[in-house]
């Protein structure tokens, strides 16, 4: 693809001159209209080293009001990134609705490098092309513009430009070690970077290529691009286009209805606490080891109102060093959350390796109470059960061990526990009118959570009911739970 390309014609300096000047007018024009619609726009600029990137970003970007973009320079990961999920340092940079993100670097940048000097071998290679493919699909079902320019410049002219910037004290640092590794290997990284392209070129997020021989050339070529992808955008955004329902690709686990599950589980005080002991200092011994062997752990809990979540969260906390985890209580999303990917709050709180994150309510409040109180379209809660267990799968070849907890009481141990709330003072701060408001939802909640488990309990991160009309036995089942699934990923390792 990248090989056959057959630049456009330049035109002319008089039409270049004018068509520029009407572009650099007609963007700034755009990005009003991009705000007004609560338009979120995603520009990655890449390309070969010297093309040229930053100067042109630099002209694009000189007319518009700067309030509303934003751009990210993106070279080689920080330390703390690379403790992170491959995307990690992309999703949590993506725009709000209305505003733009141009990206100096990308994604492809980071994995066409790493793969050209061997840091990661065409298995990790082929994964993260797949998952680079889901992540720009997901951001444009989910409403985004992604537009993404490659920069060319033939060996020649690349090698002529290092030399000039290498030789001039203020420009000297702009050259890296990599752009000239991609001189001195140019044939091959042209080979690498027609295949990355060829694969990731997709009519969600296609590729545009851009003649980079002259500045002037090159910002009307992306600008002009701009302006007619954002007019594209907006126009499907009008005609309320919604995106494809893909089929789901991961194996599934078997599971019950909540109906069909016993919940007479039940153990005495003493048991309890017998067990209760022994299985939270075995937790604290894999805590370390997880810390040492850089293993993140993902614990998600979801379940009823007054179902024991927290006593259960508070038991596994109990058992951990405080410095290598962190519980995070979900809420309902705030501004800047809602203004972005669903998804966004809760890759920016994923642990790094070696922590635990305990999530109190998670990323399935889209097929759940987002879904059953209308705060998202049929289409987005239909399409999340694909893209939550694509997210679980970017933190599985993570190396992740991610554990996800149903907490299931009955209807009659609800109210009871609602009343008990209600009536003792120090607990009134529990119960709020949503809680009473829910439990006349409970049958359509019930439906609901049907069909998250039976669609999303992927044999790689499968879901676990914890019976807790007896909370002791709940919160002993889940300790074993943790301890088997942790002791699990160290064997793989060993």
């Amino acid at each position: 693809m990248l090989k056959e390309w057959v630049k456009d014609e330049k035109p002319s300096d008089e039409e270049l001159t004018e068509r520029l000047e009407n572009a650099r007018t007609e963007l700034a024009v755009r990005q009003m209209m991009v705000k007004e619609k609560n338009l979120p726009v995603l520009v990655v600029f890449d390309g070969w080293g010297a093309a040229g990137k930053g100067s042109v970003l630099g002209r694009v970007i000189k007319n518009m009001d700067p309030r509303f973009f934003k751009v990210e320079t993106l070279t080689e990961p920080t330390s703390d990134e690379t403790r992170r999920p491959f995307l990690y340092r992309y999703f949590i940079r993506i725009p709000s609705a209305g505003k733009f993100s141009f990206f100096d670097g990308s994604w492809m940048g980071e994995v066409t490098s790493h793969y050209l000097h061997g840091e990661i071998d065409q298995k990790e290679y082929k994964e993260q092309l797949t998952s680079i493919k889901r992540f720009e699909r997901t951001l444009n079902d989910n409403g985004y513009l992604v537009v993404k320019f490659f920069f060319l410049i033939d060996e020649k002219t690349q090698k002529k430009r290092l030399k000039e910037l290498e030789s001039d004290t203020y420009t000297k640092w702009r050259v890296s070690d990599n752009d000239k590794w991609q001189n001195k290997h140019y044939d091959k990284c042209l080979d690498v970077f027609d295949e990355y392209i060829e694969a990731t070129n997709q009519f969600v997020a296609p590729w545009y290529f851009i003649d980079s021989s002259a500045k002037k050339w090159a910002e009307l070529q992306v600008t002009e691009i701009l302006i007619a992808s954002i007019d594209t955008a907006l126009a499907n955004a009008e005609a309320k286009q919604k995106a494809p329902l893909l089929q789901n690709t991961f194996p599934l686990k078997a599971t019950k209805k909540l109906a069909d599950i016993s919940l007479d589980k039940s153990m005495t005080d003493e048991a309890y606490k017998k067990e209760l002991d022994a299985l939270q200092a075995r937790l604290g011994e894999l805590h370390n080891e997880l810390y040492h062997k850089k293993i993140p752990v993902i614990i998600a809990y979801e379940g009823w109102d007054a179902a024991g979540k927290g006593g259960n969260i508070k038991r596994i906390a109990a058992a951990l060093d405080p410095r290598g985890y962190e519980v995070h209580p979900i809420a309902s999303p705030e501004p800047a959350e809602k203004s972005r990917h669903y998804l966004w709050r809760f890759w920016r709180r994923l642990p790094k390796d070696g922590h635990i994150a305990i999530f109190d309510r998670t990323w399935y409040g889209r097929v759940m109470v987002e879904r059953l109180e209308g705060f998202c379209s049929e289409n987005d809660w239909q399409r999340a059960y694909n893209e939550i267990n694509e997210f679980e799968k970017e933190l599985i070849n993570w190396n992740a061990v991610v554990i996800k907890f149903w907490v299931q009481i009955d209807k009659d141990t609800q109210l009871e526990r609602f009343t008990d709330r209600q009536n003792t003072p120090e607990k009134q701060w529990k119960i709020t009118d949503e809680d009473w408001r829910n439990r006349e939802k409970w049958d359509q909640y019930e439906q609901a959570v049907n069909e998250m488990i039976q669609k999303t309990s992927t044999k790689f991160a499968p879901w676990y009911i914890l019976e807790s009309n007896d909370k002791k036995y709940a919160r002993v089942k889940a300790l074993k739970i943790i301890i088997k699934a942790i002791e699990k990923k160290l064997a793989e390792l060993d």
